[in-house]
């Protein structure tokens, strides 16, 4: 047996894909791959004792394995060439088992050709095999068929609680399904357990019914499908009631007692949807999920169906662009990222044993916005084909274009996969969806992408490929596995068994593959026997009828037999030869391809024809047309839809489809719309097609559903009067007649009551039999058709009423059913007894109970009723009784049951007042379905008079409107929606109400113009005054006067009036406004019918305070003719706390003088005035009462001068301390802790501190005076607190508060606890460091730095010292200890005057001299030099200096020195380091 196995090139490439691959020849390698290491242990020893490497017989070149490691296959050493024949002879010999060698080498050459035969086995078992299926095939497509009933429903009539079984056989090929319908409404076993029961087996398919009651008579209806077509079956049951006068149950041969259910035996599961997606509309890039919620009966949790999402009957699958979900009854499908490529039909298909279930609906994809405004849209289904080593073919399908201008080409991107690194293929764009890519590197994977190009510029990239690898799919073809047994195996290649072949064959079936006006590819088969060195490849070209060839890949040799060849001249002729090379060279030519015509293969298509369309629902269109007669390689087909009258087409699908027939949606209902077509291939779209017939968007008719609720209303001795309900449903359009059938109850055959169509609900028979019992039914009709007959009604019996009392009423209809009550209506009885009618009495009985109680005392003398106080949640039916002089008459039949709860967002009537002043009542409805209608009552009568009323309606919204209201239109107005489930609702229209609608719609019919602002007034920099005021919108036609003192001014030169009606403004400018113009000013506006007027007052003070604006401004204005001051002398406080005095100037240059002055003395600024902005600043740094005083800045120049004034005083430098305190307020910072000698300092840094800044100080919410213990002051950018000698009561809570007039900035610190013991024990360490530095031994003065003095005399060095207690002083020569003798001695004189005398100095006392003094405090020591010079010589010149200060002793940190009292029995030992506090 032999099987392949895969290179490890190929296994080894992390991007390899087995897309390629047919499913035996994985299953074929993963079987191969999970072999026992063992067993590839003992053919790799068999193969290679006591070698370390082996030759890899697939990848043409030696591959080096480690002894410890398992190679995937290795080769043994005995398939030896016969090139190598005396190489391994030679090698044999040597060899200690050779003998064993050889015979296992004759058993391998037997096994080759038992394994040639076995191939050829099977492939004559395969082609048998192929021909069987097709045989198969054909057998099954000549017994396809659609479902057929051989036997079908028969009607039944039975006694209510008996049992029933409906039972039909269907045939067909493949096996129908069957669903079963109770008056077209599907039948669910779940809705009542025990109830039903489905049985199918071999084709007989039946229905139980258990215990039958009368809501069971029906037309029951079976579907049979399968995917030829459908039948559907039916059958009406009747259910009749026992009554006193029949027989009873048993004497109709049923049991007294009924049998007991059998156990339910489910054959299938049934599901039902609950909630279904419908058409979407989706745009690139966004997310779109599609869900379906099921009910499944049974559901049982370990038989679930098997949920598959299809998309145009391709299974979807699940990849980054698709996941899909099912749980809990829920189907969901994920679209992530949405593309082109994910529109079409979606079909969500529910699998079980018993069959199929499935929902259908349309995702539409739109265009996402184009990088470059008029981009086409991206291309889409971008897929690859014929991969190999080096090469693989694009496909993809164009963009529709409506707007942008046509695509003229696309670019091909490739990418490597793994990376994000795209490279463009083209440089020049493609004109057709195919494009051969090149160069790719074999073993490497890709992905690719298109984009469209147009003059506009260059498309978003279409969805990206799956990877797809660069490998040649023959390599594979080329492996085979040989099985010795079961545990010994050798795979080999077709290299070798095709013995020692070097030179390579030449290649054949050089073809033509793909023909293009911009390329050619050619195919060839690699030569056979190929030899086991690798091929590469040569194409040569040349002109038709030429024998001059010329080399196409010179650079680049082709490694697949594979090779688009471009750069060829479109129409012309040309012939392909190919050579094949390897290591050892090049092969004879192929035999010529022949002519070649460098030509598109395939033509653009021709239009498609007659495009037809038809009402499908409110939204949406079906179109048609014919197929385009010329399409080769079609894609599919584009339509564009455009409202009639506007050229604006747009794209009615963005991917291409195949069939001919397609459901435009997402149109606006009442639009009326045009279509066309156009058809796609890989060479582009066909001219467009004739526009279609226009269409207005329309639900499309269908037959009106049956009428029910057959009633006896008269009877004679030869005819009957009945009435019925109108159907649920109209079907899309009104009903315009009934037809009635009718038979005896003997009779199996029904009989024509009626030939003409009946217009009412109301209809006399006659020509019946006395005594005679009689069935009816009616069909109701509308364009559509006739539709579906109502259920039998129950027999009749035909005999004269004479009683006094009147007959039944009919028609029993309800509306408004919200949670506590409902409206019944019903329609006279048409026998009225002896007397005329007076009055109705209804009656109500809750559901399960039979006891009937009346709902009002007296009989209502209206048709109708609302009746209230009903529960919530339960079912009531009714029945009403007609009454006349003789008492109540016959009861009307019990309605159906009537649910007693409000629908979710139920509304209700509203009125109102329209912009017009049109009084009118409003219903909106958001549950119409395409055929629904609103109909509007009043006293629950349809309105027909529309003399004083008509109606509008558009949408989901009807309107009743009054043309002249009056008291007569007082009362119940009430509207009902057609085709839904009851929706209605009435109101009771008032006098109240009604005088209030009339109220507001007189003012809307009356207006006066609305005014944004009064009439008021504004004086202009030159003195003008301007009088103004602005109206809301008003029209063209609208005009103004203006009125002064009665006196009716008019547009003149000192009257400047203008009325713009774009923005409602009037205004009038007066040049000179002067003493005379005193009085009223009034505006009076009218716009057609509305008016106003606005007036202003302008006496007495207000009109002297609008003078003398107005002569201000015109001196303003003579003055700014000048330089001026644009802007007053101000103050400005910057962050950092300088004042700065700024102004701006204007109208300027440069002869203009600047002087600031203060107090009439003149001061420079800093900054000279900004030319180009006009400022000038004067900046104040360190402001302070010294700063106050009178400060001016005067322009002038040759056209004048002006002048600017401040006074910094009073108010203002409140004012500007004020502006500081809140700069250094919000600057401040948090309260810190500094100790000191004197006691511990609370301070806070800001930016600045003056005196007269607020700031306060508070020691636990109480406000601290400064004194001696508790001292508050500050610094220019510091402000502290000292506490003098801090005790226990110091303890506590600390605040700082700077105020800026309005607004406190505080900051907190809590002296207590661990801060007050460290600040404490700090101030205890600092202040016994000051006792100490201050009583320390020290020099106070007296040495000089230097002593120059003549040999042989007395020298004697003097200097005052302190120190308490007394110092003790030591004199030092050289930094040692002075020996005191004769020669050296020291005094100190009251303990202050410490002097040293040298008698006789000679050149060896020159030298540092230094004095130690020091007590228990410490001490210091001072140095003086001493140079002796012999007599004689010149006294050497000496610069003094001053005397240094003596060093500050280092205090350690945290740790005060101990301080003891003074001991007076041994003084201070001398330190032997004398340097400590020396002064340098």
């Amino acid at each position: 047996m032999e099987t392949k196995v895969l290179p490890y090139y190929q296994k080894k490439h992390k991007h390899y894909g087995y897309d390629y691959r047919s499913r035996d020849s994985r299953y074929l390698v993963k079987e191969y791959t999970s072999k026992s290491s063992s067993s590839k242990r003992v053919t790799s020893a068999s193969a290679a004792t006591g070698q370390s490497a082996s030759i890899s017989p697939c990848a043409k070149r030696s591959c080096q394995h480690v002894v410890d490691e398992i190679p995937e296959y290795t080769m043994p050493p005995f398939r030896i060439r016969k090139g190598e024949e005396h190489q391994h002879k030679a090698k044999a010999q040597t060899f200690l088992y050779g003998t064993k060698l050889w015979a296992m080498e004759e058993e391998i050459a037997r096994l080759k050709r038992s394994t040639h035969e076995h191939v050829e086995m099977m492939a004559l078992k395969r082609m048998e095999e192929e021909r069987s299926a097709v045989q198969r095939h054909v057998r099954e497509d000549s017994i396809c068929r659609a479902p057929e009933f051989l036997v079908r429903l028969r009607s039944h009539t039975v006694w209510e609680n008996s049992f029933v079984k409906l039972c039909c056989t269907v045939q067909g090929f493949p096996t129908p399904l069957v669903r079963w319908y109770k008056d077209d409404v599907y039948i669910d076993q779940t809705s009542q357990p025990g109830k039903y029961r489905m049985e199918s087996y071999y084709g007989v398919h039946s229905l139980e019914i258990n215990r039958c009651t009368s809501s069971d008579t029906a037309q029951y209806s079976v579907l049979a499908y399968n995917i030829h077509g459908e039948s559907t079956s039916n059958a009406a049951l009747i259910v009749k009631r026992f009554r006193g006068d029949e027989e009873p149950y048993h004497s109709v041969l049923l049991p007294v007692s009924l049998p007991l259910l059998s156990a339910a035996v489910f054959t299938h599961i049934d599901i039902q949807y609950s909630e279904k997606f419908g058409v979407n509309f989706g745009t690139e890039g966004e997310t779109m999920i599609l869900s379906c919620r099921m009910i499944l009966t049974p559901n049982i949790r370990l038989l679930q169906p098997e949920v598959v999402w299809y998309r145009d009957e391709v299974e979807v699958k699940k990849s980054k662009w698709a996941a899909m979900q099912y749980r809990d009854c829920n189907a969901i499908l994920t679209l992530p990222h949405l593309n082109k490529d994910d529109e079409g039909l979606y079909t969500l298909r529910l699998i079980t044993r018993g069959g199929i279930s499935q929902h259908s609906a349309y995702l539409f994809v739109r265009d996402a916005e184009a990088p470059v405004v008029g981009a086409p849209g991206a291309p889409m289904d971008v897929t690859y084909y014929d991969a190999n080593k080096d090469y693989v073919i694009l496909t993809w399908k164009p963009p529709n274009v409506t707007k942008e201008s046509p695509v003229i080409g696309y670019f091909v991107d490739r990418c490597e996969a793994g990376t994000d690194n795209w490279i463009q293929c083209n440089d020049a764009p493609v004109k057709v969806c195919k494009y051969p890519v090149t160069g790719l590197f074999e073993g490497r994977s890709y992905i690719f992408r298109v984009r469209a190009v147009n003059k506009s510029g260059i498309s978003k990239p279409s969805r990206v490929t799956d990877a797809v690898t660069a490998l040649d799919p023959a390599d594979l073809a080329r492996l085979q596995t040989i099985y010795f047994d079961e545990r010994r195996q050798i795979v080999i290649c077709q290299d070798d068994l095709e013995g020692d072949v070097k030179f390579p064959g030449q290649p054949t079936n050089v073809h033509a593959a793909e023909t293009s006006k911009n390329y050619i590819v050619l195919s060839w088969d690699p030569p056979d026997p190929r030899g086991r060195d690798p091929l590469k490849y040569y194409i040569e070209k040349t002109m038709a009828g030429s024998t001059s060839w010329q080399r196409v890949n010179l650079e680049i040799a082709a490694r697949s037999p594979r090779f688009a060849i471009f750069d060829l001249a479109e129409g012309k002729s040309y012939e392909f030869r190919v050579y094949a090379v390897n290591k050892f060279g090049m092969s004879q030519p192929s035999v010529s391809t022949g002519p070649v015509v460098v030509q598109e293969r395939i033509a653009i298509p021709s239009p498609p024809s007659a495009v037809r369309c038809a009402r499908n629902t409110k939204h949406s269109v079906v179109v048609h047309w014919l197929a385009s007669k010329n399409a080769s390689e079609l894609m599919g087909y584009y339509i564009d839809s455009c409202l009639v009258g506007t050229n604006d087409w747009q794209p009615c699908n963005h991917k291409p489809v195949k069939y001919t027939r397609f459901v435009v949606h997402g149109l606006k209902t009442g639009l009326k719309y045009i279509f066309r077509v156009k058809a796609v291939n890989a060479v582009g779209m066909s001219e467009m097609s004739e526009e279609s017939d226009s269409i207005i968007v329309q639900a499309a008719l269908t037959g009106p559903s049956s009428p029910y609720g057959i009633t006896l209303l008269n009877c004679t001795n030869d005819s009957m009067t009945l009435g019925w309900k109108l159907p649920r449903f109209t079907g899309g359009s009104d009903v315009i007649g009934y037809y009635m059938d009718h038979r005896e109850v003997t009779d199996l055959h029904w009989h024509e009551s009626n030939i003409k169509a009946i217009t009412g609900t109301v209809y006399k028979i006659e020509n019946l039999k006395e005594g005679g019992f009689y069935e009816f039914k009616v069909s109701a009709m509308n364009l559509g058709g006739v539709g579906v007959p109502s259920e039998s009604s129950r027999a009749f019996k035909c005999e004269a009423w004479t009683m006094p009392e009147p007959g039944p009423t009919h028609d029993l209809t309800f509306c408004e059913v919200r949670n506590h009550s409902l409206v019944i209506l019903w329609k006279p009885p048409i026998y009225t007894g002896s007397s005329a009618v007076t009055g109705y009495m209804v009656d109500v009985c809750e559901v399960g109970s039979e006891e009937w109680r009346s709902v009002t005392e007296k009989a209502v003398t209206t048709r109708y009723l609302k009746v209230t106080k009903l529960e919530e949640g339960k079912s009531y039916t009714f029945r009403v009784s007609a009454v006349n002089a003789a008492g109540p008459g016959k009861a009307s039949e019990p309605s159906e049951p009537v649910f007693i709860q409000a629908r979710p967002g139920t509304k209700e009537i509203t009125t109102g007042v329209d912009a017009e002043g049109n009084i009118y009542m409003r219903f909106e409805c958001h549950e119409m379905t395409d055929a629904s209608q609103f109909t509007w009552g009043m006293a629950y009568e349809e309105i027909t008079d529309f003399s004083k009323v008509h109606i509008e309606t558009e949408g989901e919204i009807s309107k009743l409107i009054f043309k002249h209201l009056d008291t007569s239109d007082l009362g119940t107005y009430s509207v009902a929606v057609s085709d839904t489930d009851g929706i209605s609702s009435s109101f009771v229209f008032e006098k109240e109400e009604m005088e209030r609608l009339m109220a507001l719609s007189h003012a809307i019919r009356h207006p006066t113009i609305p005014l944004k602002s009064e009439l008021a007034y504004e004086v202009f920099d030159k003195g003008q005054v301007r009088f103004w005021l602005q109206t809301e919108t008003v029209s063209a036609n609208a005009h103004c006067k203006f009125i002064v003192n009665d006196f009716e001014l008019t547009d003149t030169k000192d009257h400047k009036i203008t009325f713009d009606k774009s923005t409602g403004m009037i205004e009038m400018v007066m040049e000179q406004f002067t003493s005379k113009n005193e009085g009223t000013y009034t505006v009076q506006i009218e716009d057609g019918k509305a008016k106003n007027q606005s007036s202003l007052v302008l006496i007495g003070d207000t009109f002297k305070a609008a003078l003398a604006e107005a002569e201000f401004q015109r001196k303003e204005f003579l003055r700014k003719q000048g330089p001026h001051f644009a802007e007053y002398m101000h103050w400005h406080v910057t962050e950092d706390c300088e004042v700065e005095l700024v102004c701006k100037v204007a109208n300027t240059k440069k002869e203009t003088t600047f002087a600031w002055y203060k107090d009439f003395v003149t001061v420079v600024a800093e900054e000279p005035p900004n030319a180009q902005t006009g400022e000038c600043k004067l900046y104040i740094s360190e402001f302070s009462k010294k700063n106050m005083g009178e400060y001016k800045m005067t322009l002038k120049d040759d056209k004048g001068q002006d002048i600017t004034v401040l006074e910094v005083a009073g108010k203002v430098y409140e004012e500007i301390v004020q502006e500081i305190s809140r700069v250094s307020g919000q600057s401040a910072s948090q309260l810190k802790i500094k100790c000191t000698p004197e006691g511990i300092r609370i301070q806070s840094f800001l930016k600045y501190y003056m005196e007269d800044m607020k700031v306060f100080w508070y020691h636990k919410d109480s406000k601290i005076a400064s004194s001696e213990k508790m001292r508050i002051g500050g610094s220019s950018e510091q402000v502290w607190m000292q506490i003098c000698e801090p005790t226990e009561r110091e303890k506590g809570k600390y605040t700082m508060e700077i105020f800026d007039g309005k607004t406190s900035y505080k900051r907190n610190l809590d002296l207590s606890g661990d801060v007050y013991s460290e600040a404490f024990t700090e101030f205890q360490r600092l202040k016994a460091a000051a006792f100490a530095e201050k009583n320390r031994g020290k020099v106070i003065g007296g040495l000089p730095d230097v002593v120059t003095i003549m040999e042989g005399k007395t020298l004697s060095l003097t200097s005052t010292v302190f120190g308490d207690p007394t110092p003790e002083v030591t004199w030092l020569k050289n930094d040692k200890d002075l020996e005191l003798n004769d020669h050296h001695s020291a005094t100190l004189e009251q303990g202050k005057y410490a002097c040293l005398t040298i008698k006789g100095v000679t050149t060896d006392d020159s030298g540092k001299y230094g004095i130690n003094v020091r007590n228990k405090y410490g001490g210091e020591t001072i140095d003086v030099t001493v140079s002796v010079y012999k007599h004689g010589e010149e006294i050497p010149v000496v610069k003094r200096g001053a005397q240094k200060a003596p060093e500050q002793p280092k205090a350690q940190p945290k740790a005060p020195p101990k301080v003891e009292p003074p001991k007076a029995a041994k003084p201070a030992e001398q330190p032997k380091d004398s340097k400590f506090g020396r002064r340098k």
